[in-house]
């Protein structure tokens, strides 16, 4: 069961199990594609209705997904669907996955929490309630540890203090109220391990790239979304986007915020790897799903020097920056314990950046520049709803 599969990340990992013979259902209520009207967005890429998607699949496959369209936080729905499909893994990325769409008013802040919060606390009772045995893939984020000025683990840190030793979990310093929600999310899937006895692999992903997977690649209906707004957007596709239609690449301050990044490629290969190695009924792992590290400087560089091959003139300007964050620091993540289950990273390489870029050039036209700037404000969230004018 793969909830939010109509998702940038759902999507191409529903396909890629899919392919690899897994029966899929996909639980989706929509609401990201509501989220672009209602913000006036639109992904690069024409993508068709999820109906048209599974349609194609079926069509080219002979493989069928299920779809069940509705909100987990309806604890009755989620139950419906638990009974009829009765899921041996669930693979959970509905949440609200946008920081500053967290932090655009109040009301979009409780709607992040309550989402994503009461959302993975009813996929929890649903697993004890129908399926003991479930194992709970949770998409987590990177953003959960902040950025501290030691190495990040993964998930655990051993800490000796006043002569007695303790392995933790890693202290979490999120920054924004989408973070705090992974974190919150974090905390309740430990405790139900601990106290029921639950299965579970909380994937801390870093900031993901790239568009394309071999089964997106199959047909134009079959195409992933890709953002490169200011809410949705995501650092390295927003720049690609901006080289295409010659807006200077944003760097936020100073640039050197440093991040964890990995290809949509390897997404679907991370989660593929923790299914077919499941947690121990009430093991509560944390693996730190990312192939690299890059600062926001480093990721301008690149996108300027393969743009410049394609005869792109690429220029970068320094935007202040809508975040609280630092914006020089240490960063050291480990990720082993992918690699040791078998991933074979897709690195960043001139070729998937020179791709990337011809895609953004492909479809510039659809590219509405008044959306590149960012627009949300983490100091200036205020009570009042925000409603984009038009």
């Amino acid at each position: 069961m793969i909830i939010g599969g109509d998702g940038y990340c759902g999507w191409p990992t529903a396909l890629h199990l899919s392919n690899k013979n897994y029966e899929v259902a996909i639980v989706d209520s929509l609401v990201r594609r509501l989220f672009d009207h209602q913000l006036g967005l639109d992904s690069l890429t024409p993508i068709a209705s999820i109906h048209n998607r599974l349609r194609r699949w079926k069509s080219l496959t002979d493989k069928n997904i299920q779809l069940h369209i509705g909100d987990i936080c309806d604890f009755e729905f989620l139950s419906e669907t638990f009974k009829s499909f009765e899921p041996d893994c669930v693979v959970h990325f509905g949440e609200q996955r946008s920081a500053p769409y967290s932090m655009i008013d109040r009301s979009r802040a409780v709607f992040t929490q309550h989402n994503n919060v009461i959302g993975t606390l009813n996929v929890l009772f649903a697993i004890k309630e129908y399926g003991e045995d479930c194992h709970l893939v949770k998409l987590g984020t990177m953003g959960e540890y902040g950025t501290p000025n030691i190495d990040i683990e993964e998930g655990f840190i051993t800490i000796n203090h006043n002569g007695r030793t303790d392995t933790l979990p890693y202290p979490k310093q999120a920054s924004s109220f989408y973070h705090l929600s992974k974190v919150h999310d974090s905390n309740n899937i430990a405790f139900t391990c601990k106290a029921w006895g639950i299965r579970a692999t909380d994937l801390n992903q870093g900031v993901v790239y790239g568009v394309r997977t071999d089964e997106t690649e199959m047909n134009e209906e079959l195409c992933n979304r890709f953002d490169y707004d200011g809410v949705f957007g995501t650092a390295l596709n927003r720049f690609c986007v901006q080289a295409a239609v010659g807006h200077p690449l944003t760097v936020y301050g100073k640039g050197g915020q440093t991040r964890a990044f990995l290809d949509i490629r390897d997404t679907v290969q991370c989660v593929e790897l923790a299914i077919a190695n499941p947690a121990q009924r009430g093991e509560f792992r944390v693996f730190n799903q990312f192939t690299e590290q890059f600062s926001v400087n480093e990721l301008a560089a690149l996108v300027t020097k393969v743009g410049k091959k394609l005869g792109l003139d690429v220029d970068t300007i320094s935007v202040p920056n809508p975040r609280v964050e630092a914006e020089e620091h240490y960063y050291n993540a480990k990720h082993t314990k992918l690699i040791e289950l078998g991933l074979k990273p897709h690195l960043l390489s001139d070729s998937l950046l020179d791709s990337l870029l011809s895609s953004a050039i492909k479809f510039k036209d659809r590219v509405d520049t008044n959306q590149i700037m960012p627009s949300v404000s983490w100091r200036k969230i205020g009570v009042k709803p925000k409603t984009v004018p038009a």
